[in-house]
This record gives structure tokens, C-alpha cells and sequence, in this order.
């Protein structure tokens, strides 16, 4: 058996991107980006495509929040129903935004091939499974719903739901042919090399300190230099560290933690999602379940292992893996790594503009592959022509998220607890 070691997949299948230096000098830009993840890089090739001069400043590498580290669903939409979006947002924000980000995956694929990003990249479609009566119930209601909108959904049930999925535990599906599957580190690696393709200046290890006005400029401090810049974006998402922002205070932070197993050959193996698509159930404490493009099982589900005995992470795997896909047998788990995820309470993103010449995003709830590259474009647009519309919603203000780090305990402790009952073959 493999020893199941604490990596990241998309990190050790992707090929390596040329390290960028630190910022150690006050140099100039346009616009100064904070944060090297999806958001961010579509931010600044937008800009850098309309002639502007951009500096992105990176905490750590490229790729090493939740951009580089998720699932790889290229999902429509929100993970709340269409219908609860404009309940919550009002009619004409809610079905702005539920056109926004229906149309998201295509603009995904759409930037893959503008810029020739090799991230195995397949526009499929996803399955969003149901695990039970009241899962197939929400998913016939997300099936009529997204139906009214006009968009290319339907609802699998009997065999074909069963070919489909490679497994007879669920007995609906509903298969969304707008969304896809990639290599997330794949996707911001190569946006970061477009980055610089078009002139900008990335910089790696160089968190941010201070974000001061001096005259009519932005200067963005950090250990060893500085950007002035007109304006600033801050896209850090549920990775924003430093006392130089409120970002923080506007979610609390959720974890996200996945297995891959080595890669599967055989019938039984070809038959688990067989047509490409990539998949989630409709449990409480989900479990994400696709493959990659050497055959590899990757499960995933909320909470974290980055704490936790390597026993307790094969037992749970091999636990989701015997329920849905017995007919593989026994396993060999070969990596496990945990992301963040920034959440806010009615599971709806937030844009902010705190002051002139700065804006600012966070709520992804765990949809950054998308949303990131839709509010990229957007936030450049804003940033170019001062247009509200540009937006898919209008900036909201800032309210601190109550207790958030009571939050992140509390659903922690939660999952810690599911997961345990599923090891101990209490819960499923």
C-alpha cells in the first residue's frame, strides 16, 4: 500500500511555473493587484488587454490558496437555488446575477482557448447527485427552476442516472452540460504566465504590510518595497491575512479537503463517471467526487485533514469509495490536501469599494473557478470606465460577518464529527 502522503495533486501533476521575485523596490503602476489567484490574474490580463500597467503582488506562489487547491468544478451559478438568489437579492439583482454566473462556465472555457492554457480542461457538464427522497426532491426543484431560465439542464434518473454516475446509490441526477471540469492549478498557472506574456510585473512572496493614500496615488506596502498605483484590487478571498484590511471581518473561513487515489485501470474503474462529467452530492457535509485525466478518484468533502492521522483519512475515503463504488475494491490512496474557503452567511459573494480607486471581493463559497474569472473581467471593466454596470451586483457595505472564527469552530467540529461517524460506520 502507498503511503498516503500530504500534497496536493494539481501542485505534483502540473508542471512547474518559473519562480517570480519578491517586491524589494517602490516601483509604479496603474493598478495594483493583491492576491495571485483567479480573481486577480483576470483582473490584470483584462487590464493589461486594454493597455493599462499592472503589478500583482502575491503573499506566497501562484497558485497556493484555494484557486490552485479545489475541487476543479467549473460550475454554474451559486450553491444556492436561482429562485433563493433573487429572494435574497431582489428580482432584477438576483436575475442579473443568476445570468452572470449561469453563463460562467463558458466564459471559463472561453479564456482556456483565448489564452492556450493547458489545464485539462473539460466542458462535460457536472452532476449534482442525490443521495436520498429529499435530495432528489431539491433537485428536481433546481431542475425546474434552471429549466425556466433556459438553461441546458436535465434530470437523470433509472439507468441512465446509473450510467452516468458508475453507481446504483443514487437515484437521481442532475447533469448541467454548461459547466466542466480542470486542473485548477493548471488554470491559474497559465494565467499567471499570461500575465506576464502581457507586460505585467508578478511578485511572490511579498504580502502585503500597509495600503496608505499619498496624494492622488495608492501606496501598497509590503516587507521590502512598495507599488504606487491609481488603483488597487484586493482578491485574497479566504487567504486575506494582515491587520491592513477589513476584507477578513466580511466572511468567516470554511475548509475544504480532498483525497486522490493512484491511478485506476480496468472496466469497473472506466465506468465511474464514464462520460467526464465531475460530481457532487446533496448531503449536509457533501462529498465531491470526479476524476482526473490519468484516471486517478478524487473525493472530497468539507472540513480538514491537514490535522488528522493518515488512518482516519483512508478510513473515510475508503468508506465514501466502498458505498458508492464497491465494485472497485480495494483502493490504494495515494495524496490528501486541504484548502480554505471563504463563506458568508447566506451564501452570496460581496463586492466592496472601500474607498476611491479601491475595490474588493470575497464570498466565493467555494465557486472561485467561475466567479473569479467573471469578476475579474468586471472589475476591470469598473476600474477602466467607472461603470456600476459593469458589475453583476452592486457594491455592498461593509458589515463584519458576527463571531466568525466561533463559526469556523463550530462547523469544524461538525464535520470532524460526521466524518468520524462515517469512518465508524455510523453515519453515511
Amino acid at each position: 500500500m502507498t503511503d498516503l502522503r500530504q500534497e496536493c495533486l494539481w501542485e505534483f501533476v502540473t508542471p512547474p511555473a518559473a519562480p517570480a521575485a519578491a517586491l524589494t523596490a517602490q516601483i509604479k503602476a496603474d493598478v495594483c493587484v493583491i492576491g495571485g489567484g483567479i480573481t486577480g490574474l483576470c483582473t490584470a490580463i483584462n487590464l493589461l488587454e486594454q493597455g493599462k500597467s499592472v503589478a500583482l503582488l502575491e503573499a506566497r506562489v501562484i497558485g497556493h490558496g484555494g484557486s490552485g487547491r479545489n475541487v476543479g468544478l467549473v460550475n454554474a451559478g451559486t450553491w444556492i437555488r436561482p429562485d433563493d438568489v433573487e429572494a435574497t437579492l431582489g428580482q432584477q439583482q438576483g436575475s442579473r446575477l443568476n445570468k452572470v454566473l449561469g453563463e460562467a462556465p463558458a466564459e471559463v472555457f472561453a479564456m482556456i482557448e483565448h489564452l492556450g492554457i493547458d489545464c485539462q480542461a473539460r466542458n462535460e457538464g457536472t452532476l449534482h447527485m442525490a443521495h436520498n427522497a429529499n435530495g432528489v426532491a431539491d433537485l428536481q426543484s433546481r431542475h425546474q427552476q434552471w429549466s425556466r431560465r433556459g438553461a441546458d439542464v436535465e434530470l437523470l434518473t433509472g439507468a441512465q442516472c446509473q450510467e452516468y454516475c458508475g453507481t446504483d446509490k443514487i437515484s437521481a441526477a442532475l447533469l448541467d452540460r454548461r459547466a466542466g471540469t480542470i486542473n485548477p492549478m493548471g488554470y491559474t498557472r497559465g494565467l499567471a504566465a499570461a500575465v506576464r506574456r502581457l507586460g505585467g510585473q508578478v511578485f511572490e512572496q511579498s504580502a502585503v504590510t500597509g495600503l496608505t493614500r499619498e496624494g492622488s496615488a495608492w501606496l501598497v506596502k509590503t516587507a521590502h518595497g512598495a507599488v504606487s498605483a491609481d488603483k488597487v484590487v484586493i482578491s485574497t478571498g479566504a487567504y486575506t491575512e494582515g491587520d491592513w484590511t477589513a476584507l477578513q471581518k466580511q466572511y468567516f473561513r470554511g475548509y475544504y479537503y480532498q483525497v486522490a487515489s493512484k491511478p485506476l485501470q480496468g472496466a469497473a474503474a472506466d465506468n465511474v463517471l464514464k462520460h467526464g462529467q465531475g460530481s457532487w452530492d446533496t448531503r449536509t457535509v457533501l462529498s465531491s467526487i470526479r476524476r482526473d485525466d490519468q484516471g486517478r478518484l478524487l473525493l472530497g468533502s468539507m472540513g480538514r485533514v491537514d490535522n488528522k492521522p493518515a488512518w482516519f483519512v483512508r478510513s473515510w475515503a475508503d468508506r465514501i469509495q466502498g458505498h458508492y463504488f464497491p465494485q472497485l475494491g480495494k483502493v490504494d490512496w495515494e495524496m490528501h490536501w486541504t484548502g480554505c474557503i471563504d463563506f458568508t452567511p447566506d451564501h452570496l459573494m460581496r463586492l466592496f469599494e472601500p474607498a476611491p480607486g479601491i475595490v474588493a471581493v470575497t464570498g466565493y463559497n467555494g465557486r472561485g473557478n467561475t466567479t473569479g474569472t467573471v469578476i475579474g473581467r468586471a472589475f476591470a471593466q469598473y476600474l477602466l470606465q467607472d461603470d456600476p454596470d459593469a458589475l453583476p451586483i452592486p457594491f455592498a457595505p461593509m458589515k463584519p460577518v458576527s463571531a466568525p472564527l466561533l463559526r469556523t469552530g463550530f462547523y469544524e467540529t461538525g464535520f470532524s464529527l460526521y466524518h468520524a461517524g462515517q469512518c465508524l460506520r455510523v453515519l453515511l
